[in-house]
């Protein structure tokens, strides 16, 4: 055990794992520079401790940068440790836990210290996918170490902390007065976080985080012993509807939803529950957030939002379950510059997942804003709606002004009529194949269970390709 034991770096790591489970390595590691008097500088860890340990049992590698040595900044030595745990943790398939707290890249180390950043850059890369990534921001993570908190799956901000790229004073016409960009309110509010609170707090939400993915993408998809009836109705869902997030802890055991990027996109909603004991990843539609007036729109920020979720769940086998109320694609000249490429993202990570996916759609479904909202046509293997939904290519009035156009109102809207009768609704949908099952809001729990029982087993091969260009 090295002499940090006492230090917040080592502290945080046994606040985290299971009591007595944390084995230290490299504890005797130290910087081999000697410029600008370095050698003077005490440098015990090299500031970072590292090891592993366990968290409810499951295995997972940890470091923790110790700002009492040398500021926590990144050397030569520090990131060869933080290398070797990522190579040893995807030799045996476990998560990497990061705890975060540095002044950055280590100047007295120069170049040397430059391209060890490089080396972490490099190893965290190469176990996305294989391994989840986990960080967490405490004190402060600037310049180009805070890239790391995105290369990461999931971020945590500890309130107080600062993560940014260029501090709040080197942005022109900005100042930390002002605007407090490496805030964590702020990088919460920008999707670079998935949750803030007090440490005690984000280390809680990470041992949850640990018990619902699975370690490795070799491993199977996480199923634990059922905690909740499978059998119970889900109450109240015909009027939670318009809140994925509701609808979600109203469907999960134990009404136990754990939502990722919270603060980011609030129209679309992302997240893990579990069902009859099987780990989901959940994503929908929430019209009641506090910040639009328009939320069953799809947008732009919620589109790549759901689109990184699902990248992230087909990587690790984890089933999806979408929750659909879209009427239109937000339209802003800010959109219309990016919406395309937003919503591409997403039907190409849709289309190309391979986990069972199930669709719900719980009040409308319109347009090719559907189509990306994990329609049948785009990969779903159940389609579910409940019986009040609306299926349609775009709203019934609008139709008839297109196609009779020189009609006048009366009969555009006789014609308008006629259409909804004809097109739009669920039993016209099903009709058709593209509904399999029309369930009731308090049945739809077990019907999800059924589904994601039987789908367990699903297998897709694909046309070989390198990769997508997506």
């Amino acid at each position: 055990m090295s002499n940090v034991a006492t230090s917040p770096a080592f502290r945080r790591i046994e606040s985290l794992l299971d009591e007595h489970s944390f084995v230290e390595l490299g504890a005797l590691v130290t910087s081999r520079s000697t410029d600008f008097n370095s050698q003077e500088q005490k440098a015990p860890s090299d500031g970072v401790v590292i090891g592993h340990g366990t968290v409810d049992g499951n295995l997972v590698f940890v470091y923790s940068q110790d700002a009492g040595v040398m500021g926590g900044s990144v050397g030569e030595m520090h990131a060869r440790k933080i290398c070797q745990l990522y190579e040893m943790a995807v030799k045996v398939g476990a998560p990497v836990i990061g705890l975060l707290d540095s002044t950055g890249i280590r100047l007295q180390e120069s170049i040397d210290a430059l391209d060890a950043v490089g080396r972490i850059y490099a190893s965290a890369v190469a176990a996305s996918g294989v391994i989840p990534q986990l960080t967490a921001v405490f004190g402060n993570c600037g310049g180009g170490l805070g890239i790391l908190t995105s290369i990461s799956d999931f971020t945590f901000i500890e309130e107080g902390a600062r993560l940014f790229i260029n501090s709040a004073n080197a942005i022109p016409g900005n100042s930390e007065e002002t605007l407090d960009t490496a805030s964590a309110a702020f990088q919460f509010e920008a999707g670079n976080a998935d949750g803030i609170g007090s440490e005690e707090e984000i280390l809680s939400q990470i041992r949850s985080m640990i018990s619902l993915v699975p370690g490795s993408n070799l491993q199977e998809g996480e199923v634990a012993e059922a905690s909740d009836d499978l059998n119970r109705a889900a109450e109240g869902l015909d009027v939670k509807r318009d809140d994925a997030r509701a609808a979600a802890a109203e469907l999960a055991d134990q009404h136990v939803f754990f939502e990722t990027r919270a603060g980011y996109a609030k129209e679309m909603t992302t997240g893990f529950i579990r069902l009859g004991g099987i780990t989901v990843g959940i994503f929908g539609n929430t019209q009641k957030c506090d910040d639009r007036d328009d939320g069953n729109q799809l947008t732009v920020n919620g589109a790549y939002k759901a689109a990184d979720f699902v990248r992230f769940c087909d990587a690790f086998d984890i089933p999806l379950l979408s929750l659909t109320n879209v009427t239109s694609y937000e339209a802003s000249l800010y959109a219309e510059k990016a919406l395309g490429q937003a919503a591409a993202r997403l039907i190409y990570a849709l289309a190309s997942a391979s986990v069972p996916k199930i669709n719900v759609i719980t009040k409308k479904a319109v347009g090719t804003a559907f189509l990306a909202m994990n329609a049948k046509s785009v990969g779903a293997d159940l389609t579910f709606a409940l019986p009040d939904a609306q299926i349609e290519i775009m709203d019934a009035s609008l139709a008839a002004q297109v196609m009779y156009a020189s009609a006048d109102q009366a009969e555009q809207t006789a014609q308008a009529r006629a259409f909804a009768e004809k097109q739009s609704g669920v039993i016209a949908a099903a009709g058709r194949g593209f509904v399999d099952r029309i369930v009731a809001p308090e049945d739809l729990r077990k019907y999800l269970i059924a589904g994601f029982e039987m789908l367990l087993g699903k297998r897709e091969d694909f046309t070989f390709k390198k990769h997508g260009t997506k």
